[in-house]
């Protein structure tokens, strides 16, 4: 299996252990950078939009499979697959967003906790 990066994440978060755990939790705005060569995908969205941004969070300890929910230790230990844990064998990030702006290659979003610099994996409407 390899999977190609379509583009990157620009967000003023750059520390994964204070980005807030939800998009919605309070994350600033962030720009999604799509590949000049994958633009012709970006047909048919529109600012206003939810997106799936699906992203691989290069920063994950991939040998992780029980965590605290949330990262509290008051919370019983669970299987990262019951979790959004980061940690995790594949670390595939699922992030609900919405397209404030689109210019050219470049999307402004809301609700992306991702932080700086994470490669995006792929884009998927909400339905």
């Amino acid at each position: 299996m390899e999977l190609s990066p379509i583009g990157v994440v620009e967000s003023p978060l750059t520390d994964p252990a204070t980005a807030p755990k939800q998009g919605r939790e309070g994350a600033p705005e962030a720009v999604l950078v799509i590949q000049p060569e994958v633009a012709a995908g970006l047909d048919g969205i529109a600012a206003g939009d939810e997106v799936i941004v699906l992203t691989w969070l290069d920063r994950a300890d991939r040998d992780v499979l029980r965590v605290h929910p949330r990262d509290d230790p008051a919370n019983p230990e669970r299987g990262v697959f019951s979790t959004r844990s980061a940690d995790r064998p594949n670390p595939i990030g699922l992030h609900v967003v919405e397209v404030v702006e689109i210019d050219g290659t470049r999307l402004r979003v809301r609700n992306l906790e991702a932080v700086h610099g994470t490669p995006v994996l792929d884009l998927k409407p909400v339905i």
